[in-house]
């Protein structure tokens, strides 16, 4: 059986190496749970998916977050999110994740839309927090809506300094074009240019939405491994229990301390939280 949740298992028993692995992606991950790991291309990890996916669907991607600070580092290109299309991530034949996922006999398109999970350490003074946090933690409003909203900001400024204008039905074609993020991140060739031209989105997380701050999320405590769920219901939460219950012993729960944290922008999450 293969999910998210077996994953934290897998990381709960090898917690100690958070505090010792210089890097990331050096820590002893269990690789029997994985269909790919990379370095440099997201995902980093994904998780096998399950034939029978009746309770766990496995399949969740894993994007590491590595940062010499209580900061979640940047994501580069990439925004994150709380879900994405595999279709999308295994574009061409020769893509290393696509032949990575079939060589561990996974049926890549049986499971078309892939949950979202960062593995994110922070080490600051000697200290060291690590969380395993959903996607949504970090998208608390649509992509397409965050690119068109900001460069919205960006056209606006221009034509105040410019004095000119443009009507609202060329500003809608125009942000409707730019919110598709593969619509600008290609890169262009121009003629007689002797250099390519590539766009690309840097990401930073606010102060609000940054778990390590220890002023915005004081619950997340210094040498901790917290894995991080939405749960906006009292159905979600008995949801979460529910799984934890099938992955975990009785013994092995009553060790974790399970509380929720409120979100700045987007509701409650439920933590369930270890020492390291």
């Amino acid at each position: 059986m293969y999910s998210i949740y077996h994953f934290f298992q897998s990381i709960v028993k090898n917690k100690k190496h958070f505090k010792t692995s210089k890097k990331l992606d050096e820590f002893p991950f269990n690789k029997k749970l994985l269909s790919c790991k990379n370095d440099g291309v997201f995902p980093d990890m994904a998780i096998r998916i399950n034939k029978n996916k009746s309770v766990f669907t496995g399949g969740e991607l894993i994007e590491l977050k590595d940062s010499d600070s209580y900061t979640v580092s940047s994501f580069n290109s990439t925004i994150p999110s709380r879900c994405k299309e595999i279709s999308k991530i295994i574009t061409g034949e020769n893509s290393i994740i696509k032949q990575q996922m079939e060589k561990v006999g996974d049926d890549i398109h049986s499971l078309p839309v892939r949950d979202v999970f960062y593995l994110v350490r922070g080490r600051k003074n000697k200290k060291t927090k690590v969380c395993l946090v959903y996607g949504s933690f970090f998208e608390t409003i649509a992509i397409e809506n965050l690119i068109r909203q900001s460069f919205s900001q960006v056209v606006e400024e221009g034509l105040m300094r410019s004095g000119k204008e443009m009507s609202q039905e060329q500003k809608d074609l125009l942000f409707s074009i730019l919110s598709q993020q593969e619509n600008f991140s290609k890169v262009r060739t121009v003629e007689k240019a002797s250099v390519k031209l590539r766009f690309r989105i840097m990401t930073e997380v606010k102060a609000e939405g940054n778990i390590l701050n220890p002023k915005k999320y004081p619950e997340i405590s210094d040498g901790t491994l917290n894995f991080v769920l939405p749960c906006h219901n009292d159905g979600e939460e008995k949801e979460i229990k529910r799984k934890l219950g099938i992955v975990f012993s009785t013994a092995a729960i009553r060790q974790f301390k399970i509380f929720k944290v409120k979100h700045h922008f987007n509701g409650f999450f439920l933590i369930i939280q270890t020492p390291l």
